[in-house]
This record gives C-alpha cells, sequence and structure tokens, in this order.
C-alpha cells in the first residue's frame, strides 16, 4: 500500500479493504447517543457539537455528490460546496460531517433554514447565506475503505488528504475533556459536545461509541397537526408534537405542542405546507385533549429545544427551532440519555 497509506503500520494495513461504491457507504452512517455522562478516559476524544446539518460528500469518478443522512441529494442547494471537493487534488473519497451557517460567531441552525430549502441556481445565488462544511471522519479513499480503522488514524488520513479553506474545514478535537470541557463549550455559546471513542471504527446506525453532551435540551419531533391561530396571529398557533416508541413502530405518542420561535414567513410557509397533509382522523396512538385541532399525515419533522420532560410525558417550554428534511419521520424516537 502506497500513497496516504505509507505511514501506516501493518496492523492498521490489515485493517484496510477495497471499497464499495462511495454512495453505498454514505447510505448509512453512524449516529451519535444522547449521554449525561461527564467523566471520560483518555481513550475518547472531544469535537464541537455543531448546529447543522449532516451532510457526507462522496467524489468518484469525476463526479461529486452531496447526500443527506438520508441520501436525498443536496448539491444544488451547497454549490460552492460541491465546488470545493471538486477542486481537491484528491479525486476518490467519501466523507462525512455538518454543514453549518454562522451568526455572531456562532453556528445558528435558523440562519441555516434560509439556504436548506434552496435548489434553483439564482436563489442560491441570492441567498446572504454563507454556509461551512466542517469535516470529521473519512470513510472511503483512493478506492479503500477506511472504516475499519480507529478514528485517531481516520482523523490524520482526513487532515492530509484534502485540503481545507473556503467552505471545507477539518474538525479539530482535544484528547481530554468532561464537565469542565462541556461546561466551557456551553459558556462559549456552543450546542455541546461528541465525545467519540479514539480507537473506534466507523459503523452505521446510532452507536454508544460517539455521545452527545448537550448544553440544552432539544430533540426532532413529527409534527401531526396543528391548532388555528387567535388573535392577530397569522398561519397556526401551535403544532401538534409527536415521536414514535421506537423507529418504523408506527405508534406515534403525543409529546405537546409548540408555539413560539416562528416568525411571520415562516407561520405563513409551514400554514401551506400543513394544508396540504390535511386528514380526518388523528394520527397519534394516544388521546390529545386539544380543543379543534386539525389533524395531519406525520410527514414533516422540526427541530425543538425545551427545557424538560413533565411527569405526564410534555414537553415544557418548548421552543420551535426549524424544520428538518434530513430526518425521517419514522426514525423520530424520544432520546433519553444513556
Amino acid at each position: 500500500m502506497s500513497g496516504p497509506f505509507d505511514r501506516l503500520s501493518e496492523e492498521r494495513l490489515r485493517a484496510l479493504r477495497t471499497a464499495r461504491p462511495g454512495v453505498e457507504i454514505a447510505a448509512s452512517p453512524m449516529l451519535a447517543t444522547l449521554s449525561d455522562r461527564r467523566a471520560f478516559s483518555d481513550s475518547w476524544i472531544f469535537e464541537r457539537k455543531l448546529d447543522g446539518v449532516r451532510v457526507l460528500a462522496v467524489r468518484e469518478g469525476g463526479r461529486v455528490r452531496l447526500l443527506s443522512r438520508t441520501g436525498r441529494r443536496l448539491d444544488d442547494t451547497y454549490p460552492e460546496v460541491a465546488a470545493a471537493f471538486a477542486a481537491q487534488d484528491c479525486e476518490d473519497f467519501t466523507v462525512d460531517g455538518e454543514v453549518v451557517a454562522f451568526s455572531g460567531g456562532r453556528t445558528d441552525f435558523g440562519r441555516l433554514q434560509q439556504r436548506m430549502g434552496l435548489t434553483r441556481p439564482r436563489d442560491v445565488a441570492a441567498s446572504d447565506v454563507a454556509v461551512t462544511h466542517y469535516l470529521f471522519d473519512l470513510l472511503r479513499l483512493d478506492g479503500v475503505d477506511t472504516r475499519g480503522l480507529p478514528l485517531r488514524t481516520r482523523k490524520s488520513l482526513l487532515r492530509r488528504a484534502l485540503t481545507y479553506g473556503g467552505p471545507l474545514r477539518f474538525t479539530t478535537h482535544r484528547n481530554s475533556g468532561g464537565q469542565e470541557l462541556l461546561a466551557d463549550a456551553c459558556a462559549r455559546g456552543w450546542e455541546g459536545l461528541i465525545a467519540k471513542r479514539a480507537d473506534g471504527r466507523y459503523r452505521s446506525g446510532r452507536s454508544p461509541q460517539w455521545l452527545k453532551l448537550k448544553c440544552a435540551r432539544g430533540q426532532e419531533f413529527v409534527v401531526a397537526g396543528f391548532t388555528e391561530p387567535s388573535g392577530s396571529r397569522a398561519g397556526f398557533g401551535a403544532l401538534l408534537l409527536g415521536y414514535y416508541d421506537a423507529p418504523g413502530s408506527g405508534r406515534l405518542r403525543y409529546a405537546g405542542k409548540v408555539g413560539t420561535g416562528y416568525d411571520r414567513a415562516t407561520l405563513a410557509r409551514l400554514r401551506r405546507r400543513l394544508d396540504g397533509l390535511e386528514q380526518s382522523a388523528s394520527p397519534f396512538a394516544t388521546r390529545v385533549a386539544e380543543r379543534a385541532p386539525h389533524w395531519t399525515r406525520p410527514e414533516l419533522v422540526v427541530q425543538v429545544s425545551f427545557g424538560e420532560w413533565t411527569r405526564d410525558g410534555m414537553l415544557r417550554h418548548p421552543r420551535f427551532e426549524g424544520l428538518r428534511d434530513d430526518k425521517r419521520p419514522a426514525d423520530v424516537v424520544r432520546e433519553e440519555p444513556a
């Protein structure tokens, strides 16, 4: 083995395999597990938890493709990112990362929302929202599957394989941390940290080897209804939220309603989409004590921040953060710290 792998030990070289097509590798990304853990050994590293959307990039056979975690093509939404990958000297890779937008030096999901739905070149060109793609993992390089290598080795290869600048950034990490590091991250206004096993392999699906350490509570919920607005408000009053017992279970539980966090444009835009999804029967498996609700097909996913869960399983002080078109409704479950 030569080129980017010539610094690897014999043990590391034995972990390498000929890679399947890059799009197949990107189809099942590794996911982090929410955790309250705060004490860690030196076998963990810590990355900043970014408030953006997951985007995997594949360059292979002269083509660059940007993919959401559900496999949706994002090339037209983030053309400057695709162009930066196309300009790389390296011509064969699959990388994992997060696309973010900044506001006041902090990643801002609400600002990113203004780019997420754009696909027409003239709309993208007219947007004043600049995006950055932070890369944190390497899945394939020069026809070789790198997922069997330890994380530290994958990140070292990732740093050397690509050139960073413009919209591309390498995700740095700290080699030690815990409660004090998380407190510092929260004081900086970050969303939190991701703790990762330094020797861990890249495995598809949710894993305890990647842990989400959050500064504030929040997760995705499925929209399954809404209420009418009152007073001078337009659009709708609140979204009715739910989550599934387990991925693909089909049993949708009610989690409460969220009526704050919207501007007028969002209220109008969401009402148009909700009207197209309206149905007569409740999609919830549990009773919803709401006066004159409108039910909708559970096809929209939203990001919501909140204070805590109440004893009866409702959200306390929820706030709408934005739509998530990178998450499948059937995969939305209640996140509990591991």
